[in-house]
C-alpha cells in the first residue's frame, strides 16, 4: 500500500461543533454568547455570530437612505470585531462572522437552512416575562427546513452558573 491509500483509509476527525449567536443590543445575547464560547471551548469547537443589519426605514430621499445603510453596516462591523476579539479571548480561536441585511428572525432561518454547519444555536431568554422576539417567532416558525438545535439561556443567569453548567 502507497503512503496516499494509507492516508485516504484513515477515518477522518468530524468537523469542529459551531456554536451559532445571534447578536443584537440585549443584555441576555451577552448570556448566549458566553454559554457559546464555554461550549465551544470545552468541545474544541467554535463560536459563530450573526449579526442583522435591520432595512433603514428612511425612504425620502434615496442619498439620505444610502448614508444611514452606510453607517448600519459600519456599526455593525465594530460590533462584530468586538465581539470577535472577545470570542478569541474566551475560546481561542476566531469565531465565523455573517452579517446580513434583513429581517432578522427571516436571515437567522435562512442562514441556517443554507449553511447547514450550526451544530446548535444558543439563544437567550428575555430577562422580563415574556421570552423576546426572536425566541417567540423560532418557536413558532421553527422547523421549516432548519435541522439545527436550539438551545435556551436563561438571561438571568451569572456568569458563575454559566460556567457551572457548560
Amino acid at each position: 500500500m502507497s503512503g496516499t491509500e494509507t492516508e485516504a483509509a484513515k477515518p477522518q476527525p468530524p468537523p469542529p461543533r459551531v456554536f451559532m449567536v445571534v447578536v443584537d443590543e440585549s443584555e441576555e445575547m451577552r448570556n448566549a454568547l458566553r454559554f457559546a464560547c464555554r461550549r465551544a471551548q470545552h468541545t474544541q469547537g467554535r463560536v459563530a455570530l450573526l449579526y442583522v443589519i435591520e432595512p433603514v426605514e428612511f425612504q425620502h430621499w434615496l442619498g439620505v437612505g444610502r448614508v444611514m445603510e452606510e453607517e448600519a453596516r459600519a456599526d455593525a462591523e465594530r460590533r462584530m470585531q468586538a465581539l470577535a476579539a472577545e470570542v478569541y479571548q474566551q475560546t481561542g480561536s476566531m469565531p465565523i462572522v455573517h452579517i446580513r441585511e434583513g429581517d432578522r428572525a427571516e436571515e437567522l432561518v435562512k442562514l441556517l437552512q443554507e449553511e447547514g454547519s450550526a451544530s446548535l444555536l444558543v439563544l437567550a431568554t428575555a430577562v422580563a416575562s415574556n421570552p423576546g422576539p426572536l425566541v417567540t417567532y423560532l418557536m413558532s416558525n421553527f422547523g421549516r427546513g432548519v435541522r439545527t438545535p436550539v438551545t435556551l439561556v436563561p438571561g438571568q443567569l451569572t456568569e458563575a452558573e454559566i460556567d457551572a453548567v457548560t
